[in-house]
């Protein structure tokens, strides 16, 4: 028994690490087009306004399909829903690549596409984190999103941003060619696992599944009927808004007002990769260490604080310093809070309530966005000052709360 104990210590299982692995291949190529579509856009034109609405785009999706792909997840087999989405991502990174070859590319082909990989995103991350629960036990869940939040720090902020800038500004096609080529080894990652390896424990059968609608209004009477839950995401999702505020126009934020070059744009990000990955060591031995409820109440201020002063930047050395803390707590956030996530839903309805709490918290970043892009009208530094702000002083106030979760 005791060897058991070492060895489920030890190891998250084939199965999970597999996941892992396409999550390794999927961050560096969300970080190459992370870098790319900003750049991109940036390059088609240079109104606040219309940056702000192409930045999210991506999220928009969040806001009108999250609820039904969550309770469709939920339905049908979890591996062939991520096995569709990646497949349709490799076609996004041709076509995008393709149009930049052609001449073509224009605001209205980058907004669609983005769009379309903005849907692939809500299927693939439901999918991928509704299989969560069922390949790792309760005590497992810290370290299981622990290696995806490095997954995605060193794929993504470390290696993916950097090159997606610098090789943007060599050739601007090129980012999306390598985007496509990830995906399909994600694909084949993907494939490698056994078909009913990712359904949950106590599966529904068909037969026994009321209609699609009847089984969204359960979930959405979960989410709503659970207080501590409810307040949570309400909690989460305003902090996003504050956040999208914040984000939407710092591309331009970075060329313009800090007077960055495209070929040093992801390099600027660095810093906030470095934060993260530190957080995604150590978020485990912080939690233990104050208690998972505390550590979040910590981290939602500090985080929020690191915005504004992002904002507050006199040169890129200083708002580098301050990406670093972000990314740390950032990442002690996310994971932190996926993991609460993951203890207090039911996995048999895990999508649906994943999909509604998302249709909350990213479904109000293109309007928070929209905002955003309207203040760097005015001038570039207020979203971020204006963003972190009110993020700031919300965060403060709901400590108590998250503190007593």
């Amino acid at each position: 028994m005791k060897v058991q104990r070492s060895e489920e210590k030890i190891t998250l299982g084939v199965t999970f690490n597999k996941i892992w692995s396409a999550a390794m291949f999927s961050k560096f190529a969300d970080g190459l087009i992370g870098a790319a579509i900003p750049l991109l856009a940036a390059s088609l034109t240079r109104d606040p306004i219309l940056i702000a609405i192409q930045a999210n785009l991506f999220l928009l999706p969040w806001l009108l399909f999250a609820i039904p792909i969550g309770a469709l997840v939920d339905r049908l087999n979890r591996r062939a829903a991520m096995l569709m989405v990646q497949t349709s991502r490799v076609l996004i990174g041709i076509s995008l690549a393709s149009l930049i070859l052609t001449g073509e590319m224009n605001l209205l082909w980058l907004a669609t596409l983005t769009f379309i990989f903005g849907i692939s995103e809500v299927v693939y991350d439901t999918a991928t984190q509704s299989t969560i629960p069922t390949l790792l036990s309760e005590a497992q869940l810290e370290r299981g999103n622990s290696k995806l939040q490095i997954a995605d720090t060193i794929m993504q902020g470390f290696v993916g941003v950097p090159l997606g800038g610098f090789i943007f500004a060599t050739a601007a096609f090129i980012p999306f060619l390598g985007v496509s080529a990830c995906y399909l080894v994600a694909v084949f990652l993907v494939l490698s696992i056994a078909r009913e390896a990712l359904q949950p424990k106590v599966e529904v059968k068909a037969a026994d599944r009321a209609k699609l609608k009847h089984e969204i209004r359960d979930g959405l009477q979960y989410l709503w009927t659970h207080k501590v839950l409810l307040r949570l995401v309400l909690t989460t999702g305003f902090i996003g808004f504050c956040y999208a505020m914040g984000s939407a126009t710092q591309v331009l934020f970075i060329l313009d007002h800090l007077n960055v070059s495209e070929a040093n744009y992801g390099w600027v990000l660095v810093p906030l990769g470095i934060g993260a990955l530190i957080g995604a060591v150590t978020t485990s031995r912080f939690s233990a260490k104050v208690g998972r409820s505390k550590a979040l109440a910590i981290t939602l201020p500090a985080s929020a604080a690191c915005l504004l002063a992002s904002g507050l930047s006199p040169n890129v050395y200083w708002f580098m310093f301050t990406l670093l803390f972000e990314g740390l707590f950032i990442a002690y956030w996310n994971i932190l809070l996926m993991s609460t996530y993951h203890t207090m839903i039911p996995n048999e309805i895990f999508g649906r309530i994943h999909g509604a709490r998302r249709t909350i918290v990213w479904g109000l970043m293109p309007i928070g966005g929209l905002l955003g892009g309207m203040l760097a009208k005015i001038d570039l530094a207020l979203p971020l000052i204006v963003g972190g702000s009110i993020a700031t002083v919300f965060a403060l106030t709901a400590y108590r709360f998250i503190r007593s979760i």
